[in-house]
């Protein structure tokens, strides 16, 4: 199994259009990016993509333009599902997995596209060509998140790209001991109780109390520096 992070920005991506701060001004000079968040696995020769951000066109091309077989959404935010208009033209259009009320509203976005729609409950297993996936909810006020486990029976990676820390008992239950965490960190430890989020030092403390054995954060802002400590980066592997 081979998981790259295709992208590690928030919506807005860094560097931040317009913006002309440390971190923007730094990404702009070396040439680097956080696109918005998704990640891509790999499975002998299938492939699965979490979140179709708006930059699926490029993080694919990046990637080397693979086929994929199928999408998992978390939720109804721009930049979480926007992008899988790209598909449009480019292959087959991928089958999609999201618990109903996910389904519901990304679902009716992409009406016209989408051929093939599989409604997931949250907590109950489901199988993807060999690897077994849960979806498990979050707390991402006020639309209704997902976050997703997923194991080729040897290894468990969880991912959460939104959520603050008030994550639901089983979610927590069921996240523990993973063995790579990739998590919500939007902004630096300066900014305190974003209800919607967990900032940086949050961020690490959850990963540490859920007892991961490695994690990265994902869904930055601009406001994050580079050279943070189990921060991820675009392009990004895991090979296991």
């Amino acid at each position: 199994m081979e998981i790259t992070l295709l992208g590690t920005g928030d919506a807005v991506g860094t560097p931040h259009v317009g913006c002309e701060c440390p971190q923007c001004t730094y990404a702009k000079e070396n040439g680097i990016e956080r696109l918005r968040t998704s990640i891509l696995i790999r499975t002998d020769d299938r492939t699965i993509l979490i979140d179709s951000s708006p930059d699926l066109r490029r993080q694919l091309l990046q990637s080397g333009s693979p086929k994929i077989d199928a999408v998992i959404w978390t939720h109804g935010h721009y930049d979480h599902f926007m992008g899988f208009g790209e598909f449009y033209r480019v292959q087959r259009i991928p089958p999609v997995y999201a618990a109903p009320q996910v389904m519901e509203y990304c679902g009716e976005v992409f009406r016209f596209l989408i051929h093939e729609k599989h409604e997931i409950p949250v907590y109950v297993p489901f199988t993807l060509f060999g690897l077994e996936f849960t979806l498990i909810e979050v707390t991402h006020p006020d639309v209704y998140t997902c976050g997703v486990i997923f194991s080729d029976g040897k290894v468990r990676v969880g991912y959460t790209s939104d959520t603050n820390e008030h994550l639901p008992d089983k979610t927590r239950e069921l996240l523990t001991g993973v063995d790579l965490l990739l998590i919500d960190g939007l902004f630096p430890s300066s900014f305190k109780k974003v209800a919607k989020h967990l900032n940086y030092e949050e961020s690490v403390a959850l990963a540490r109390e859920l007892k991961a054995k490695d994690f990265r954060v994902v869904h930055m802002s601009h406001y994050l520096p580079f050279n943070l400590p189990h921060q991820g980066y675009d392009g990004e592997q895991f090979i296991f």
